[in-house]
């Protein structure tokens, strides 16, 4: 007996989420870079945040639309883990990102250094708590 890898609803083979919080940004970057948004919110908490810029926060519908217009500029992301840092269920991610290409609009160039949050489930995988893609940035 065969059994086939778990696709997305775009027909990407989907990575699952980690089981080592370090493994987070890479696998996020795999699921990014196939342009599924399916396949990217798998690696989210259902009540995760995102901060969209220092200051604006969004969660639910809002922060699924926030990623969706990342993915709309249809080029690839770079992540460079800096730190993991865990404790019991809970970790900080720091890393380095960069998107970087000609977008539907122009050039683009998108980079910094995110400070996130990670928190292992019941089932003993990591996912994104929140995600702060301008780290520490005023």
């Amino acid at each position: 007996m065969t059994t086939s890898e778990p696709r997305t609803a775009a027909g990407h083979r989907a990575a699952p989420a980690p089981t080592d919080p370090a493994r987070l940004p890479a696998v996020f970057a795999e699921a990014f870079n196939t342009g599924d948004q399916t396949a990217v919110e798998e690696l989210f908490e259902p009540g995760a945040v995102f901060v969209d810029r220092p200051g604006v926060v969004v969660t639910g519908d809002e922060r699924r639309a926030a990623t969706a217009r990342f993915l709309a500029l249809g080029l690839p992301i770079r992540i460079t883990l800096r730190h993991c840092y865990v404790n019991g269920d809970l970790a900080l991610l720091i890393g380095d990102y960069l998107i970087e290409g000609e977008g539907p609009d122009g050039p683009v160039r998108s980079e910094g250094t995110a400070t996130d949050v990670a928190r292992r489930g019941a089932d003993g995988r990591w996912r994104y708590a929140i995600d702060n893609p301008p780290g520490t940035d005023r």
